[in-house]
C-alpha cells in the first residue's frame, strides 16, 4: 500500500469509527499529517484491560493527560477528573468511559472535577497509591485540568512534577506525596512575565540543573529556568516562523545540547539547542508534516513522537527524516482515540494515556521485536 493511501485509509476509518460511536474528533485532525518513510506494524503487544478501575460506583476515569513510568512498579498517573457514568449502566462497559462511547474531553457534562487526579499504578495495572491529600490543589477547575507529569532523571529526590493547564500552575511534590515542596505561578492567575503562565503544557530538565517550561497553548513559548526554580529567559513566541509555536505542547531532551519541542497545532517539531550563554538557545530546525503532535521520547540517536491523524507512534532521526511509522488504531477493546502521553520503564515496556477514551494501557515487546523499532527509556546524560 502507498503512502497516499496509508493515510486515505486511516483518515476514512477515523471518520468512520467516530460517527459511529458518536466521539467528537478534535478539529485539528480534519488536517491529515503527511506520512513518510517506512510503515509496518506495531512491535508491541497491548495487555488487555491492564489498567483497573478503582474510583466509587458510578464513576470511571477523566483523561488520562500525563503519565510516567518511574519503574516497572511505579507507574504515575496524572488525569482529569474523573466521569460520571450513566445509570444504567450498558452492559458492554468494560471500566473505561471509551468502552460505552463516551469521549471524556468533549463530554464536559459528564466530567467531575472533585478526585482522583494523582495516582500510582503497579505492574499489573492496580491502584497502589492515591494521592488524595493534594485533591483540592486541582478541584473544581472551569477547564480540562492537569496536564502533565514527570520527574527529572538528574534529580537524587526524585521530585515530582505536575503541570496544571486549567489553574496556570506548576507543583513540585516530594516523591512519595507527602510533602507539596514548591508552587510556580499563581493558581488561576495567567500572566506573560517570569513568574506567571499561560496554559502551562510540559517541563524539561537539562542536564546541568536548567529546566525548561512549555508555556504553552497562551504564551506559545519556552521559559528557561536555573537550578534554584528562577526565571533566566526564553525563546519561541507566536507565529509560523523559524522557532515560533502555535501551542507548545511537550519538550524532549537530547545529546549535544539539543532540545526538541512539539508546535501543537503548528503541525511541527522546532529544533533548537544550548548555547555558552544559559539563558539563550539557538534554532536550529523544524521538522515538518505532522497533524498534530503530542507527546515525545527521545533516545541516544532518534525522537519517536505521537501524532494524532493519523494516530501514530513515528521514529525519526536527528535529522527529521521519518525512521518508521505504526499506526495506532481505533478499534476497541485495544484502540485510542488520542495517545496524549508515553513513557517507557526500564523493562522496555511502554505505556500510553488517552485523553479521550479514558484510560492507560500498557505495551509490551513482541517476542522476536527488532530492536530498532523499540522506544528505549529517555536519554539522559551519562
Amino acid at each position: 500500500m502507498n503512502r497516499t493511501a496509508v493515510v486515505a485509509r486511516a483518515n476514512t476509518l477515523t471518520l468512520w469509527l467516530a460517527l459511529a460511536a458518536g466521539i467528537a474528533i478534535l478539529p485539528a485532525q480534519s488536517r491529515p499529517a503527511v506520512v513518510s518513510g517506512p510503515v509496518g506494524p506495531s512491535p508491541y503487544n497491548v495487555i488487555r484491560y491492564w489498567h483497573k478501575p478503582f474510583s466509587d460506583p458510578g464513576f470511571a476515569f477523566g483523561g488520562n493527560s500525563g503519565v510516567f513510568a518511574e519503574s516497572p512498579d511505579r507507574i504515575l498517573i496524572v488525569q482529569r477528573g474523573e466521569t460520571r457514568l450513566p445509570d444504567p449502566l450498558p452492559a458492554s462497559y468494560t471500566g473505561f468511559a471509551g468502552s460505552i462511547g463516551i469521549n471524556v474531553l468533549s463530554a464536559t457534562d459528564r466530567r467531575v472535577m472533585k478526585k482522583n487526579f494523582l495516582y500510582a499504578l503497579d505492574a499489573n495495572g492496580n491502584v497502589r497509591e492515591r494521592w488524595s491529600q493534594w485533591d483540592h490543589l486541582f478541584a473544581d477547575a472551569n477547564g480540562p485540568g492537569p496536564h502533565r507529569i514527570r520527574i527529572s532523571p538528574y534529580d537524587p529526590q526524585h521530585r515530582v512534577w505536575v503541570v496544571d493547564e486549567t489553574y496556570c500552575v506548576i507543583y513540585v511534590f516530594s516523591n512519595d506525596g507527602s510533602k507539596l515542596l514548591r508552587t510556580l505561578g499563581e493558581k488561576g492567575v495567567e500572566g506573560a512575565d517570569g513568574t506567571h503562565f499561560g496554559k502551562p503544557q510540559d517541563v524539561a530538565f537539562l542536564p546541568d540543573g536548567r529546566i525548561l517550561i512549555a508555556d504553552g497553548l497562551d504564551n506559545h513559548r519556552v521559559m528557561i529556568l536555573d537550578r534554584e526554580m528562577k526565571y533566566i529567559g526564553e525563546f519561541g513566541g507566536h507565529g509560523t516562523g523559524p522557532g515560533q509555536f502555535n501551542g507548545v505542547h511537550a519538550i524532549g531532551i537530547g545529546p549535544e545540547g539539543r532540545v526538541f519541542a512539539l508546535d501543537r497545532s503548528g503541525g511541527r517539531i522546532n529544533v533548537f539547542r544550548t548555547t555558552p550563554d544559559p539563558a539563550k538557545f539557538d534554532f536550529v530546525d523544524a521538522f515538518t508534516g505532522f497533524s498534530l503532535p503530542l507527546d515525545i521520547i527521545v533516545n541516544d540517536d532518534c525522537i519517536w513522537v505521537t501524532d494524532l491523524s493519523p494516530l501514530r507512534f513515528n521514529k525519526l532521526d536527528f535529522k527529521g527524516n521519518h525512521l518508521y511509522t505504526w499506526m495506532v488504531p481505533r478499534e476497541l477493546p485495544d484502540g485510542y482515540i488520542e495517545v496524549h502521553t508515553i513513557s517507557v520503564d526500564s523493562q522496555g515496556n511502554l505505556y500510553g494515556g488517552d485523553n479521550q477514551y479514558g484510560r492507560t494501557q500498557k505495551f509490551v515487546p513482541k517476542p522476536g521485536a527488532d530492536p530498532a523499532l523499540l522506544i528505549r527509556e529517555p536519554w539522559r546524560a551519562k
